[in-house]
């Protein structure tokens, strides 16, 4: 979510405060809000609204730090302040739309977004949200007039044809939404939602091969969308290809281990195969998320019979046959359960109820205003499709595969309210820069630990608080952390205050001040640890990335002018020059000479060369790395970019397809795109 909103609306120009330490509170606090540190960010913003509650500022970026927490009451009555201040903000319409949508109060938003766009009437993304809020209160004559407005502003903007084709599909017009997904198609064919829109239509169409064509392609776009694979299942099964169908089913309930359409469908594809003990998890699995599915207990039930688990199978048609008495097919298979353990008189029961129903049949009797259906049927009264709507309750279709209703049918592309306009696949960019910290974010997809002999010596001394890990995927602090680092920093400058000469001190604090977002501060301490040891090379380390990050940041800024107003002095001094980023690099070209095996110094000081474009030197470092360890993911990663950047894509091709072989996903998704590039 951040990432979406905060290059466009986060970074407006600080106002002159009277007092220098509230400026520095709002820069750190918005330092924190960039790097996704949202609940220090709102510490700080509390500390500037205390001091000076007037401004607008600290009450819309704590809005926006509070949304982000999926806090939305608090993120609408922090811009309802900031609005109050200062009407004229389109961003604090923006974050108000957003958190009004998030609790379904869609006329707010729309208020909300129509006064935006009285301030800024080409602004996409506001016509985008106004779209969706209208399609959700299913206006889509307005949601229509809304897109005509947009393309107006912006032709070949992807998501509007989309949304345009799926308000076209609700109104059942399917030509026009077909014409809709291939202009999509056609603007973007590397957004894997214009083929999983257009595949959708095929499906309804009944057209399977080009349906399953279409989901090929969006699979390759996009590996972790589950909702592909079950699509694509559904495809593969109307073409008979029974085992393509489970192994699709088997990758969604890995990706989505809750999909329930997955493990109803997988247990009915595996009883017809014959996987019996299989086919009842699946169903064991339906059940437990809904154990009033009688369709499912009436599966599960055939199943155990087949196992000759014959009592849990009449457990099973017991409870399908309390449910729907007139169920006949249950009193037929819990008959022939029935005499299977001996229970003779129960048997003859359920075969009575069977005879009877046989003659009411032949006299032409109804039941319930219907014909008596045939007892010795599995399903006559059953229609002839292969499929059932989900929230088909009929039981003669018990062995249909299930696919969503209508409703869910349609793409959930169209929900992803925005910040701002972004390319939805994977951007093309670098893995990011190793640290030294305490924290680190847990991955499901790599379980790699970094290891280097000097910093395990460190961490064995104890002499810092808690042991250093060496990372590129940094957690936000918690409330408590916060409070614990503030309350270390106040420790560690009394320790300081006794022996100024302790670099370690200095260092220590360094990073606590680091991670409270306070990059000068930080950069001090790391400058005076290396003037008071200069061969302790994790000061050089860490005093480069909080340097770096600082380059990100005025970086960001400067891409925000377009869409926020700046004074001229921000303007000036939010360049970044090849001079700030050479300060870096000789950090860095201290840290491989200190310690010339500590690979992240090389990795790092790569990413430095690519910034520059200095595209040469950075394949040095990155082989370099790759020669200190072999299973370097993001090193191979950010070799195989840097290969493409000076046109080796076959080269760099093989680099993506080893970092991805070790866990960074994103790596296929641009294998794909550079793959057809080269072919083309």
């Amino acid at each position: 979510m951040v990432k979406r909103l905060l290059i466009a609306i986060l970074l407006f120009p600080a106002l002159l405060y009277a007092q220098i330490n509230t400026e520095r509170v709002m820069m750190i606090a918005r330092n924190a809000l960039y790097f996704e540190d949202y609940v220090l960010s709102i510490q700080y913003f509390n500390q500037v609204i205390s001091a000076k509650p007037y401004l607008f500022e600290p009450y819309f970026f704590r809005g926006l730090a509070k949304i982000n927490l999926e806090d939305y009451q608090g993120a609408e009555a922090d811009c309802d302040e900031a609005i109050r201040r200062n009407p004229f903000v389109v961003g604090a319409y923006q974050i108000r739309g957003l958190a009004r949508i998030r609790q379904n109060n869609f006329d707010g938003a729309i208020e909300d977004y129509r006064m935006a766009l009285k301030y800024e009437p080409e602004n996409v993304v506001l016509w985008h949200n106004l779209t969706l809020c209208h399609m959700q209160k299913e206006d889509y004559t307005s949601a229509k007039d809304d897109l005509e407005k947009l393309l107006a502003v912006s032709p070949r903007y992807t998501r509007a044809y989309l949304m345009r084709g799926e308000v076209n599909l609700r109104q059942n017009d399917t030509i026009n939404a077909l014409k809709d997904f291939d202009k999509a198609i056609e603007l973007d064919r590397y957004d894997a939602d214009g083929w999983s829109a257009r595949a959708l239509v095929k499906l309804q169409q009944k057209q399977y091969k080009e349906a399953e064509n279409d989901l090929d392609q969006a699979i390759r776009l996009s590996v972790k969308n589950a909702g592909n694979y079950i699509n694509r299942a559904l495809a593969r099964f109307h073409q008979n290809n029974l085992r393509g169908a489970m192994q699709d089913y088997d990758v969604a309930l890995d990706i989505d281990p809750n999909n329930f359409i997955g493990h109803y469908n997988r247990g009915l594809l595996r009883a017809q195969v014959g996987d019996d003990n299989r086919a009842i998890e699946d169903f064991d699995f339906v059940l437990e998320m809904e154990p009033d599915n009688m369709m499912a207990a009436f599966n599960r039930g055939l199943l155990r019979a087949q196992t000759g688990d014959y009592r849990g199978a009449i457990s099973d048609y017991s409870k399908v046959i309390e449910e729907y008495p007139n169920f006949l097919t249950g009193y037929h298979y819990r008959a022939e359960a029935r005499r299977k353990v001996g229970d003779i008189k129960g048997a003859e029961q359920d075969e009575f109820k069977l005879m009877k129903a046989q003659l009411d049949r032949l006299n032409g009797k109804k039941n319930n205003g219907k014909d008596v259906a045939d007892a010795t049927s599995d399903a006559d009264n059953a229609d002839k499709e292969k499929t059932r709507k989900k929230s088909d309750k009929n039981m003669e279709n018990y062995r249909k595969i299930v696919i969503a209703d209508d409703s869910e049918m349609t793409q959930r592309y169209t929900s992803d309210y925005r910040g701002r306009v972004q390319d939805r696949n994977v951007v093309v960019k670098l893995e990011p820069m190793y640290a030294l910290t305490y924290y680190e974010k847990i991955s499901e997809v790599k379980k790699t630990v970094h290891y280097h002999k000097f910093i395990d010596a460190l961490n064995l001394s104890k002499q810092l608080p808690k042991p250093l890990r060496i990372t590129n995927m940094e957690a936000p602090l918690t409330e408590e952390q916060i409070k614990y680092h503030f309350a270390l920093i106040d420790s560690h400058t009394s320790d300081i205050v006794a022996e100024p000469q302790n670099a370690m001190k200095r260092f220590g604090r360094g990073i606590d001040f680091y991670l409270v977002q306070d990059f000068d501060s930080s950069i001090d301490d790391f400058t005076q640890s290396i003037l008071l040891d200069g061969k302790f090379f994790p000061a050089y380390f860490m005093r480069a990335l909080v340097r770096y990050k600082q380059l990100d940041y005025k970086k960001a800024e400067a891409m925000a002018e377009g869409n926020i107003q700046s004074t001229t002095a921000d303007k000036q001094n939010s360049g970044v020059t090849a001079v700030d980023y050479e300060v870096v690099k000789k950090d860095l070209d201290k840290v491989v000479e200190l310690a010339p095996d500590f690979v992240y110094g090389y990795y790092n000081r790569g990413n430095v060369s690519s910034a520059l474009k200095d595209y040469r030197s950075a394949l040095e470092d990155y082989n370099k790395a790759i020669e200190l360890d072999p299973e370097f993911a993001e090193a191979y990663f950010n070799r195989g970019l840097t290969q493409i950047f000076l046109g080796n894509n076959k080269q760099g091709i093989l680099d993506l397809s080893k970092a991805g072989e070790l866990g960074v996903v994103s790596a296929y998704n641009i294998i794909k795109r550079f793959t057809d590039n080269t072919r083309e």
